[in-house]
């Protein structure tokens, strides 16, 4: 089996002695994957990826890039075309498309800058493609994963068309009339990528949006191979080891020494515009304007932590979190209650005691492939807590009926909701909480990686 992701399973740190230790990576895919693939004894798969930082590139000069488990296969990029390929077409346009981010008054502006830029993007792709190639044995299957990779589908099966290759996307997939905000000529060339084989999704309206899109650019008689919704679910063991781990007793110890007895609404996301923070305070401070009897009985706990700090919208962002947050604190606050409680650090096991202790789970995103937090919360939370859960994430198709669903930009409605799940009687409570964790139970990464392998005929 090959694995195709831009981040890898494991980042490499220099040694003193000339060696390089090898550090479990971070992310989403590798989460998912990581533990199903990567073992004792001889490597299930092999996994290609980009050398990212300094240690990784250090390890690939000196023949160290290797790890137990897994055949790894880190590519070196040209760090200037590494830049335009990840910051500015990856997530700075296909990012923004996908989400519905664009300020389409002022952006985007597609001019040599950009061009440039996606000749990045087709480059990057080649090197990832002509490493599969080089590796591919005819009954191998590729899964090839995410946006920055959307290309690779189709330069490999144009030079082997017997391989078995799965691209799979973990974001939402734009719809007929956003896509056309690309360059024709890009548009085409990512959907015609993706047409050729299975291309999947977290749900089925994800699906049905690529679907729509790459008809509507490719044209309505072009073959299109259909494509599939499999939704990823928790890695209970792996949340339950993280649960069990002092870092994360001592966290929620020390949220406990913040927060006291008080109801905890709680958010825990990456600082980035999709994720929709600044709304989120702005429904809470409604809520507290309407409702004063809560007033030191409810703190906001958001555990956030910064993302892609090259992109000058993502900084921006961040100032208007930290913003929006002190407008809070200073309208309501006052001697022993602080009403909203911040804390930026990059910190899973703090996330995870957060998690366990929450009354009330706030995930409202503009957009999300599938948030899968919102499925982690319940297996983990401990006081039969609340979801508010923004339809517009992934996740909504799967546990709608037993979250409060919560409109991402309609203020008076999230802060009623957050009113609404804090009142819910505590029997009401469980019996919400009971069916909230059979729904996020219900898939495993293993399911996932089943449905992948199963389209990869």
């Amino acid at each position: 089996m090959i694995i195709a992701s831009h981040r890898g399973p494991y980042r490499f740190d220099p040694l003193d002695d000339g060696t390089f230790r090898a550090r479990r990576g971070a992310g989403g895919v590798v989460s998912a994957l990581g533990p199903l693939l990567i073992g004792p004894g001889e490597p299930h798969a092999t996994w290609v990826a980009a050398a990212i930082g300094e240690g990784d590139h250090a390890a690939v000069a000196a023949g160290a890039a290797r790890a137990p488990g897994v055949e790894l296969r880190l590519l070196a990029l040209d760090p200037h075309e590494h830049r335009l390929h990840y910051d500015l077409v990856s997530n700075a346009v296909l990012w923004f498309l996908h989400h519905g981010l664009f300020d389409l008054t002022r952006r985007p502006r597609f001019d040599d800058r950009f061009h440039e830029a996606w000749e990045a993007y087709v480059r990057v792709n080649r090197r990832f493609a002509d490493e599969i190639l080089e590796v591919a044995r005819p009954d191998d299957p590729v899964l090839v994963q995410d946006y920055q990779l959307s290309l690779v589908p189709g330069m490999v099966r144009a030079a082997r068309p017997e391989l078995r290759v799965v691209h799979f996307t973990h974001t939402p997939f734009c719809g007929p009339d956003t896509v056309h905000v690309l360059p024709t000529a890009v548009a085409r060339e990512l959907c015609a990528s993706l047409a050729g084989g299975p291309a999947g999704f977290h749900t089925t309206r994800w699906a049905r949006a690529y679907e729509a899109s790459t008809h509507d650019v490719l044209g309505p008689d072009t073959p299109v191979a259909p494509a599939f919704a499999a939704s990823l679910g928790p890695d209970r063991d792996a949340l339950a080891e993280v649960a069990a781990t002092e870092e994360c007793r001592a966290a929620g110890q020390a949220l406990h020494e913040r927060v006291g007895d008080r109801l905890v609404v709680l958010r825990t996301d990456r600082i980035e515009p999709s994720k929709n923070l600044v709304r989120g305070f702005l429904a809470y401070d409604r809520l507290l304007e309407t409702r004063p009897e809560l007033h030191g009985r409810v703190v906001f706990v958001a555990l956030v932590y910064a993302s892609r700090q090259g992109l000058p919208e993502y900084l921006a962002y961040a100032n208007e979190v930290e913003q929006a947050v002190a407008r809070v604190n200073e309208r309501w606050g006052r001697a022993g209650w602080e009403p909203v409680v911040l804390d930026v650090r990059d910190d899973f096991p703090r996330s995870v005691a957060g998690l366990r202790r929450y009354d009330v789970l706030l995930v409202n995103p503009i957009r999300d492939g599938l948030n899968l937090v919102a499925k982690e919360g319940p297996l983990l939370n401990e006081r039969d807590g609340v979801v508010c859960l923004s339809p517009e994430a992934g996740a909504y198709e799967e546990l709608a009926g037993t979250v409060s669903a919560v409109h991402p930009y309609d203020l008076e409605q999230t802060a009623a909701a957050l009113g609404a799940a804090l009142d819910l009687a505590p029997d009401e409570r469980a019996t919400r909480a009971a069916a909230l964790r059979a729904r996020c139970a219900a898939r495993t990464p293993a399911d996932w990686l089943d449905d992948l392998l199963s389209r990869a005929t």
